[in-house]
This record gives structure tokens, sequence and C-alpha cells, in this order.
């Protein structure tokens, strides 16, 4: 009998636990098209710290979020931005990939990659659990905000495609008009 109270109370704090933080995470609310971006401040693999606020009013800034470096598809993901960034920069942007990971391994990554542009961490996971981002375990999902000069988000990207993602980052900056460079 004991085993089974012991057993059945276990079951209930687990059941009490879950329930708890569903209820917790279904309270933060996702951020949607035309809300303003979270502001931000991280580091970057190039050794340069970045502010979501140093853009507003200057320049659009594209936020690709990816789960882990080194693995499959962020490795696919940042090749693709590596080889066909000429694509993004075509339009006046600033554009980042950004994870949960440590400095040190996303500069790392970058290298490997030849990323020719910065890979952004928060180890801190501030940023992603702004951004609503952050999964259950820990890592971020791969997700692209698109953020207008004024701030606000033009367009968030859940489906995101590793192989193709410079080029449909780009075919998404020309359907939101943002200005190309001269």
């Amino acid at each position: 009998m004991l085993i089974i109270r012991i057993k059945n109370s276990f079951l209930a704090n687990a059941v009490c636990f879950l329930l708890i933080n569903l209820a917790a995470i279904a309270t933060v609310q996702a951020l949607e098209v035309g809300d303003p971006a979270p502001d931000f401040t991280l580091q970057g693999s190039d050794g340069k710290t970045y502010s979501l606020s140093d853009y507003h009013g200057k320049q659009a800034v594209v936020l690709a979020w990816f789960p882990k470096a080194y693995t499959s598809g962020c490795t696919i993901e940042c090749k693709s931005l590596a080889k066909n960034g000429h694509l993004i920069r075509q339009y006046d942007v600033s554009y980042f990939m950004a994870s949960v990971d440590p400095l040190e391994d996303n500069q790392g990554f970058a290298e490997e990659n030849d990323a020719d542009f910065p890979l952004l961490s928060d180890p801190e996971k501030k940023v992603a659990k702004a951004y609503d981002v952050l999964h259950l375990l820990g890592f971020a999902k791969r997700h692209t905000f698109y953020i207008g000069t004024d701030g606000t988000i033009l367009k968030i990207d859940s489906d995101v495609t590793p192989a193709t993602s410079a080029e449909d980052m780009a075919a998404t900056l020309g359907q939101l008009d943002i200005k190309r460079r001269e």
C-alpha cells in the first residue's frame, strides 16, 4: 500500500508540475506581425555587440533563430546564408543568425561555415524567450523575424527551409518592399 501511495503521490506531483508549467507557457503572449520587436543586445561571432535599437530608423533587420550550432539543418542554413548572402545584401538590411549557444560555439561554427555575417549568442535565453522561440527542451526554434526600420515585426517565418534560406530571405525582403541598396 505504501508503495502505491508513493507512486500515486509522485504521479500527482508530476501532473501538477506539468499543468503549472503548461499554464505559464500558455500565458506567454506570442508575437505577431505589427507588434514591436523586442529589443536585444547580444554578442556576435565577429566580436561585436549588436542591439536592435541601433537600427531603429536606419535599417531593416532579419533575425534568423536556429536550434544548435554544428547540427545538420543549422549547418545547411548557415552555408546557404554564407554562399548566397549577396542576394540578401541587395537590400538595405542587416541580417543575423541567432541561437542560445555560447558565444564560443557560434564563433567556431561561423568560422567553420565561412559565415560573413554575425551569429548572435543568447546563452541566458532571455531574448529567445522574448521572441517566443525558446523550445521546452532549451534550444531555439527555427524562426526568422523580419523587422522594419520602425522596429515593428513585418513577418515571422516559422516554416524555414535551411537549404534555401538565403534565397527565401531575399524573396521575402522583396515582397515586403524593403528598400534596395544602391
